[in-house]
């Protein structure tokens, strides 16, 4: 086909044409707007809170709906992420919620631990204990761990009062007082070796 630059003009402007009027006055839905479905967040009560991982601090916006966390994105306004949130920060919705991939509905998470699991020394097996027990396990471990490895008075003879075989390592979980209250109690027990995941 011997097609000149001024046919070619033409034929594209014809085709344009006629495509153009055949959207305009045919059945085409392609300028047709598709129904909108509602947003998950509709109805929601917003509020804000800090990133548990690690000691930037990034700020978030929680959505929540019949006492339900739905939704967790990056507070735009917050100054430190303005908006963006790490790939642990963004998981963090999966602590608690999953959606079920069957009905697309928001259940808690089933890997979620809720309660004190107990594997003896040299057992291969985890068995659950009740709260208060493993409260109690703690608090006499320390114990034993701080009377068998405590210092009062060094090979100076200076009073020094130590525990060198307990760590204190705090982490971006805990607020400011939190902090203050965990580090005055291993400061009690004589622990000397406290950090802050923060500063690490």
């Amino acid at each position: 086909m011997n097609l000149s630059r001024r046919g070619f003009f033409k034929l594209t402007g014809a085709t344009f044409a006629a495509g153009a009027l055949a959207e305009l006055f045919g059945p085409s839905n392609a300028f047709a707007a598709d129904a909108v479905p509602e947003m998950r967040i509709t109805g929601a009560t917003e509020s804000t809170s800090i990133c548990c991982y690690c000691g930037v601090g990034c700020g978030m916006v929680l959505s929540v709906k019949d006492g339900e966390l739905i939704n967790l994105e990056g507070d735009p306004d917050h100054p430190i992420n303005r908006g963006a949130l790490c790939s642990k920060g963004n998981a963090q919705f999966n602590i608690r919620n999953v959606y079920d991939p069957e009905t697309g509905d928001l259940m808690l998470n089933p890997a979620r631990i809720t309660k004190v699991k107990y594997r003896a020394p040299g057992a291969s097996e985890w068995e659950e204990k009740d709260w208060e027990w493993a409260i109690d396990e703690i608090a006499k471990r320390i114990k034993a761990t701080r009377d068998a490895s405590y210092t009062a008075v060094d090979a100076n003879g200076i009073t020094v009062n130590r525990c060198e075989a307990i760590a204190n390592l705090g982490g971006a979980a805990l607020d400011g007082e939190e902090g203050y209250v965990l580090s005055k109690f291993a400061r009690a027990l004589g622990v000397v070796w406290i950090d802050h995941q923060a500063r690490i």
